[in-house]
């Protein structure tokens, strides 16, 4: 074989060895692009009355407050650091309201029984809902500050939507109960 060939051969190697790694390149592009958008896809919504998911990112990661159940839910509330911290303060037992920017998350499922627990058990099964609040006194003055709204979750797309029905003031109406408590039910509970 003659040292042009030689040299015409690696070339031909070394051009699909460089097609190969960019090719390879453009595909992990392409996936790591559709993973963030996909996964960015909920912090693009925005509820009727104007209040953004995206206010709340990072909620999946806050602090823990309480939970509930309802004959249809089982709910877990969680809250931002600045809450949380308002809350070890004292908020709203010592007659303090909680701060500007406070935020509170109640993620609900529907439940079933467990059929794995030896005892009789209710444990989540779909994932239903997030009911956010946020407290933002120009935003929401006729509401005592706080701002309501529900995303809703279909398991079966794997995606969120704002609820229709689910404006600004739509909590107040239950949450005018607690009006003494800055508006807020569930009290930060006992470690």
């Amino acid at each position: 074989m003659s040292e042009q060939q030689k040299i015409e051969k690696r070339s031909a190697a070394d051009r699909l060895v460089g097609f190969n790694v960019v090719a390879a390149v453009g595909v992990v592009f392409v996936v790591l692009l559709a993973v963030a958008v996909y996964a960015e896809n909920k912090y693009t919504l925005v509820s009727p009355s104007g209040i953004a998911f995206s206010d709340f990112k990072g909620y999946e990661d806050w602090s823990f407050v309480s939970s509930a159940h309802t004959d249809e839910r089982l709910k877990v509330i969680v809250a931002n650091p600045l809450m949380i911290n308002a809350y070890k303060s004292g908020v709203p037992g010592n007659g303090q309201s909680f701060p500007e920017g406070s935020k509170i998350v109640k993620l609900q499922w529907k439940e079933k029984k467990s059929t794995e627990a030896p005892f009789v058990v209710d444990v989540p099964d779909v994932f239903a809902e997030v009911f956010v609040m946020e407290k933002n006194s120009k935003r929401f003055p006729k509401t005592g500050g706080w701002g309501y709204a529900v995303f809703n979750y279909d398991p079966a797309t794997d995606r969120f939507s704002p609820d229709a029905k689910s404006l600004s003031d739509c909590g107040n109406a239950c949450h005018t109960a607690v009006k003494a408590k800055d508006y807020i039910f569930h009290p930060y509970q006992k470690r």
